[in-house]
């Protein structure tokens, strides 16, 4: 009799309640793949561009190429500061030694010109510069993977 009220208790326990009471069977690697983390942060239209590539393979690719970039950054940056640098100091030399003479008005006259011709230009390139950054924007939103990848290799390309 024992073992019949126990077959009875779990046959109770298998039965809903009431017809409202049902449960749904979840398949958690279904669901994992349709709401993966960076929907939860970067909202529903982010993910990788290629979904074919796992995350680490990304994570490898943005790292790699940002490290590239990073260290080219870096050196090519060294080269033209140096260029730009050296060329300043030999015109001082030049002008101090009396080799060059400068007319400062001049100089001035044209500063100011190409000061107003930018402000004109800033303004007609104002819709230009921020669709660019709502185009950027969306491409990292949506392969923020691949992007904080890239942006760790290129702040360790900057320091090697």
């Amino acid at each position: 009799m024992a073992d019949r009220k126990e077959d009875d208790i779990l046959s109770e326990k298998d039965e809903p309640e009431s017809e409202d009471e049902t449960y749904e069977v979840v398949d958690l690697t279904e669901y994992a793949r349709r709401h993966q983390w960076w929907s939860m942060v970067f909202g529903n239209n982010s993910g990788p561009l290629a979904e074919k590539y796992s995350v680490t393979t990304q994570i490898a690719m943005g790292g790699v190429t940002g490290w590239c970039a990073g260290y080219l950054f870096q050196r090519v940056g060294k080269i033209a500061a140096t260029a730009i640098g050296g060329g300043f100091l030999l015109l001082q030399i030049a002008n101090h030694s009396g080799y060059v003479q400068v007319d400062w008005k001049k100089v001035e006259k044209d500063v100011n010109k190409a000061k107003k011709h930018l402000k004109k230009r800033t303004k007609q390139a104002a819709p230009e510069i921020n669709s660019f950054f709502e185009e950027a924007t969306e491409f990292v939103k949506k392969n923020i993977v691949l992007s904080s990848g890239f942006v760790g290799g290129f702040l360790l390309g900057l320091a090697s």
